[in-house]
């Protein structure tokens, strides 16, 4: 668990998100920067907020390969052959990327049942609600994700010039 996680996460059960969430959303509560960071509603929110996000992107998927079941049962001309194999194949890239996504929200569930939900996993610090409500599954800061990005720019470019 992350130090930084400090009293608020540090044994947040599932009964303490549940109960967050039964006071906290039947109104209008919002993130607030003004309260401590990564308390019991901010975790609750999130968690809610991972939630939908995966059950919206189950029902996409499963929708998708309905579709591809389909399109493969129907029968069709050899010219149309060539439009359905590259719209299966869209179709088929856009399922793993959903599949990754969900894989990605998982691994943000459970950092927020292990405290450790909002701090960067390469500096310790504070992630960030803006950052977050923007990209739930965030794992780093802004600083160390744009420290990494310009690592693998110069690394690219190493290999090009090398290659």
């Amino acid at each position: 668990m992350n130090d930084k996680a400090g009293d608020f996460s540090a044994g947040v059960t599932e009964k303490h998100l549940q109960l967050a969430e039964e006071l906290h959303f039947g109104g209008e509560w919002v993130l607030s920067e003004h309260e401590p960071y990564m308390n019991p509603r901010h975790l609750a929110y999130f968690r809610r907020k991972l939630l939908s996000w995966r059950e919206q992107l189950l029902k996409e998927s499963g929708e998708s390969l309905q579709r591809l079941k389909e399109g493969s049962i129907r029968e069709i001309d050899v010219l149309d052959q060539g439009t359905l194999e590259t719209s299966s194949s869209l179709r088929l890239s856009a399922r793993d990327r959903c599949l990754g996504l969900i894989s990605e929200i998982d691994e943000a569930l459970e950092r927020i049942q292990d405290g450790s939900y909002g701090y960067c996993e390469d500096t310790g610090e504070e992630i960030g609600l803006k950052r977050l409500e923007a990209r739930p599954t965030a794992r780093l800061c802004l600083e160390a994700q744009e420290w990494r990005e310009r690592g693998r720019r110069q690394k690219a470019r190493w290999n090009l010039a090398y290659a």
